[in-house]
């Protein structure tokens, strides 16, 4: 399939999003349109994971900032450890999207048995073991916290795989070999070339101190969530529940949040605990507009991202 099909295709299948309806690349305008230009470019591919975010600017911008400045910017370690950390915690968190994606990606870096490891549960190299500088570990850490955050949105929005149902078993593996060739790398990622995207921040992220671009991409991105118009009453009960929160997930049941009698209480617990546990019923019950859902749904995610950094940096 030639690349430009497979890029239209791409750019289509943002329409499969769940619950909100992303803008479409045609129709981007102003700071959507920069983002989606930007992620193409350098990304490879409009990727649903962040797309999906369209309905709020700044957070699609705060979003394609943190990936690229962990995930895709040039550095001190290999976009392979990279990968291998985002499919770590990707496996994690339970998000059979972002494990197949970033599968992909190792296999288009020569990684093929990582990923086929990490796919069956067996045990890999931890790239975040050994002796790393500061600068090394800030970065493997920063794409263990995009991935605690993208992990959460992908359940809430998107399905679980990358590839449409309908593309049948026989021909699942050419498709993922075609995807993977526009996961790798692009060359001349500058570091840094994606913040002017958003407002210098003012929160500081110690894990990150020994590495200034990713520094300040966080703490921009922070700045942005921080701003969004969640109500006190959510953020008060969310960030009480995750000051003690140690990371691991509450199980199969969802009676742990059927005490708290905020619908928009319920959905951001649940996303920032139990993104799986995410439904239909638990989307209509908070009655939110697509802006609404994404910034609610972001929000939870980056405050249940940063929490789990802190207390785990990365589990797989």
């Amino acid at each position: 399939m030639a690349p430009v099909l497979v890029r239209l295709a791409l750019r289509r299948a943002v329409r499969d999003a769940r619950y909100v309806r992303p803008v479409p690349f045609g129709r981007a305008t102003g700071l959507v349109r920069d983002v989606y230009v930007r992620l193409e470019r350098d990304f490879g591919m409009l990727a649903p994971p962040v797309a999906v975010h369209s309905p709020s600017p700044a957070v699609l911008a705060a979003t394609w900032v943190m990936l690229r400045e962990s995930l895709v910017a040039a550095g001190e370690t290999s976009r392979a450890d990279r990968e291998i950390v985002a499919t770590l915690v990707s496996r994690g968190n339970s998000c059979p999207y972002c494990v197949e994606v970033h599968g992909m990606a190792l296999d288009s870096l020569g990684r093929s048995a990582e990923a086929a490891a990490i796919v069956e549960g067996r045990p890999v190299a931890d790239p975040l073991a050994g002796t790393l500088s500061a600068g090394a570990r800030a970065e493997l850490t920063a794409v263990a916290f995009a991935f605690h955050y993208l992990n959460r949105v992908v359940s809430v929005f998107l399905g679980p795989s990358p590839l449409p149902p309908t593309v049948p078993d026989s021909a699942r593996a050419k498709a993922k070999a075609v995807l993977g060739r526009f996961l790798r790398p692009v060359t001349g990622a500058s570091p840094g070339d994606s913040l002017e995207l958003l407002p210098v921040g003012s929160r500081d992220f110690a894990w990150a101190a020994g590495n200034p671009v990713v520094e300040d991409a966080f703490s921009r991105a922070s700045s942005v969530f921080a701003a969004l118009p969640v109500p006190s009453s959510v953020r008060d009960v969310v960030e009480r529940e995750l000051s003690t929160w140690d990371g691991a997930p509450p199980g199969l049941s969802r009676s742990w949040v059927d005490a708290f009698d905020d619908p928009a209480v319920r959905l951001a617990l649940v996303v920032a605990k139990a993104p799986y546990q995410v439904d239909d019923a638990l989307v209509a019950a908070a009655g939110l507009g697509d802006r609404e859902l994404v910034e609610l749904v972001g929000w939870a995610s980056f405050t249940a991202a940063a929490r789990a950094v802190s207390v785990a940096p990365l589990r797989g």
